[in-house]
């Protein structure tokens, strides 16, 4: 790891073992800084949601949903790689083009 990243993931409070941590079934799970997998985070903010609703309809939650958490992760992503968009689509499992594309849907790129 690079000495530059040690640094981020260490003020984002990630554990000196890795940013994944292994799931029951061998899988593996994106671990935030209180050791809460990114899904109980991601279903404890759509509670919060669904409560604040207090039961009037929502709509394009799908939208909503991916596009808080598509940017960020785009952002961090191209951070960790320093930019490489090329590093970033492999990390991604994306191609370049489709890495580019949403870059600039997000405005983390410009046209």
């Amino acid at each position: 790891m690079k000495k530059g990243h040690a640094k981020l993931r260490k003020r984002a409070g990630a554990k000196a073992a890795g940013a994944h941590a292994p799931l029951v079934n061998g899988g593996v799970a994106f671990v935030d800084f209180d050791d809460r997998p990114l899904h109980r985070c991601v279903e404890s903010a759509l509670n919060a949601y669904f409560d604040a609703l207090d039961g009037a309809d929502t709509c394009g939650l799908f939208d909503l949903v991916m596009a808080e958490v598509e940017r960020p992760m785009l952002a961090s992503v191209m951070r960790y790689v320093s930019g490489n968009q090329s590093r970033a689509a492999e990390v991604l499992g994306l191609s370049r083009g489709t890495l580019r594309k949403k870059l600039i849907q997000h405005g983390l790129l410009e046209d």
